[in-house]
């Protein structure tokens, strides 16, 4: 039996990634882990590629019903804008999560600005 107290492996520092997809209640839902992949982390990877792809598609197809020449009715544009709206929600929540992924940006230290001799 060893006298030497056991020491606790450290611990890995913990990534919060807010996730593409609501929890219970439709409350923003979030994910803690280690950074290392999980099962739910690239399935959140899958949803965000997804809905940047839906988004894209929704884009191309909103251009030429908001053109000046394009007859649409109320109903119709209400109808885009809503899609348009949901699509730009789902990329703002994606580009919020990655956004909080990413390190600080740190300034490099720069050397003592030299003088001209001149005083």
């Amino acid at each position: 039996m060893s006298t030497q107290p056991e020491s606790t492996p450290p611990r890995s520092p913990s990534v919060v990634r807010l996730l593409p997809f609501s929890g219970p209640e439709g409350k923003r839902a979030h994910l803690i882990t280690d950074g290392t992949p999980t099962m739910l982390s690239l399935l959140a990877d899958n949803i965000e590629n997804q809905q940047i792809e839906a988004a894209a598609v929704i884009v191309s197809l909103a251009r030429p019903m908001v053109e000046d020449t394009a007859s649409l009715t109320t109903a119709e544009l209400r109808w885009i804008t809503r899609r348009l709206i949901e699509s730009l929600t789902d990329v703002l929540n994606i580009c919020e999560s990655r956004g909080q992924r990413i390190p600080d940006y740190v300034e490099p230290e720069r050397p003592d600005a030299e003088t001209d001799g001149a005083e």
